[in-house]
């Protein structure tokens, strides 16, 4: 998520591990009608912290974390400020992830009806913010990175034209280049064989876009599978050199004359060459 031209990253935060960065006294009434607000329909804005140490100062929402914690809420979404400031979280973000505001409807939903959520919300429908059909075809570890915010929902979106092994598949190819990125999804998508694509049941599915777009998202998905193959290939190089290396030391070591003549003239290096030895005995 990007906000003032900054990154800003979500995490769902252990509400003990929150400290307020200013105490104030607020109007009863004003502090009754928000503590309504969450109890008849949830968190609408995430908290906007700071990282201190093993803590996170909050930067906006003091008066809800205080209702919270009377509350007994164990866990809040919250948003990673880049600069230790106090603002208003308007001026960062207005809205939840997808995955936030699913988590905050189904838990309204135990306890109010859709209209009463949608009228406070101003949402049409909240069955479809809920994303229900969707969810239906992902595959359960897709979904959970998802929950997780691990993937954003229109890669999920993306993910549900191919079948749930493949969607696993291509999962573990976005962990291995550390790439989650919505275009680098499509490219793995459009590469999927047919046997592994979902059914499209009359719906437009990426295989049928315009050969433009193909090609761009193509090209896009070969230049991250070489630089994949670039990084595994130098990986190796080093491995089988350090190997080496720790054969020749191994030798050197081996040999009274030569490991006398070190100790004697270079005892550092002698010592250096014992700790590699030692450090890949273990």
């Amino acid at each position: 998520m990007i906000a003032n031209g900054k990154p800003v990253q979500g995490l769902d935060i252990p509400i003990v591990k929150l400290v307020p960065r200013t105490e104030r006294k607020v109007n009863e009434r004003y502090k009754k009608r928000i503590e309504a607000s969450l109890r008849a329909v949830g968190l609408l804005e995430p908290f906007i912290v700071f990282p201190l140490g093993d803590s996170y100062e909050i930067l906006d929402g003091n008066l809800r974390y205080r209702i919270l914690l009377e509350m007994g809420v164990e866990t809040v979404p919250c948003l990673i400020g880049s600069e230790r400031e106090a603002f208003t979280g308007n001026r960062m973000v207005n809205q939840l992830s997808a995955s936030q505001e699913m988590r905050m409807l189904r838990k309204s939903l135990e306890e109010l009806d859709e209209k009463t959520i949608a009228d406070a919300l101003g949402i049409a429908n909240v069955r479809a913010r809920l994303n229900i059909s969707l969810m239906k075809k992902l595959e359960p570890s897709v979904a959970k990175a998802f929950e997780a915010s691990k993937l954003n929902l229109q890669c999920c979106k993306e993910l549900a034209h191919v079948k749930p092994e493949r969607q696993a598949e291509i999962v573990k190819l976005m962990d291995s280049c550390r790439d989650y990125s919505v275009t680098f999804v499509r490219g793995l998508v459009l590469k999927t064989p047919s046997a592994k694509r979902a059914k499209a049941n009359g719906a437009k599915t990426p295989w049928t876009r315009t050969d433009g777009p193909k090609s761009d998202l193509l090209k896009k998905l070969r230049e991250a599978e070489q630089q994949q193959d670039f990084y595994t290939g130098l990986y190796r190089l080093y491995t089988t050199n350090l190997l080496k290396l720790v054969i020749y030391v191994r030798g050197l070591i081996a040999n009274p004359r030569v490991k006398q003549y070190l100790g004697q003239h270079h005892p550092q290096q002698l010592e250096v060459f014992e700790q590699i030895i030692n450090s890949t005995e273990r």
